[in-house]
């Protein structure tokens, strides 16, 4: 089974959620869970799904950082719904670190996850975080 990087995306916010809630569950044991409904079944993990994984949690801080400062005033990390935070965290993982990902496809694919996981409210606050990144990028190739 050959998974679209979308799937891949829907699989690692999967796993990042359930991380976040469990930061000391058995990886190996998660990345199964999301890849396949057989609990016999033994299947690879793709390497961009671990590859998003281990890079959301490796620079969390950092991330969290970068998403803080596009924060309106008033708003801070802690009040930000869990679904909403690992996909902004993803999203920003990929503008900062994923060459061959358009910002704007890492955008798009947010507010896709958003549309799946989350609720409109949610996408919207989504998508009015990234659009500063956007702007930002914008601003510095002007």
């Amino acid at each position: 089974m050959t998974l679209t990087r979308h799937q891949i995306r829907e699989r690692a916010f999967q796993m990042l959620f359930a991380l976040n809630a469990n930061p000391e569950a058995d990886h190996d044991a998660l990345y199964q869970r999301v890849l396949t409904d057989d609990p016999n079944q033994l299947v690879p993990v793709p390497d961009y799904l671990a590859a998003l994984v281990n890079g959301v949690l490796a620079h969390q801080s950092e991330l969290d950082a970068q998403i803080d400062q596009y924060l309106s005033t008033g708003w801070q990390l802690k009040r930000i719904a869990k679904t909403d935070l690992v996909i902004l965290r993803m999203a920003f993982y990929e503008i900062e670190h994923v060459d061959d990902v358009p910002n704007r496809v890492a955008v798009n694919e947010a507010l896709e996850l958003a549309k799946n996981f989350s609720d409109d409210r949610s996408r919207r606050f989504i998508n009015g975080v990234l659009a500063h990144t956007l702007d930002d990028e914008t601003d510095t190739q002007a």
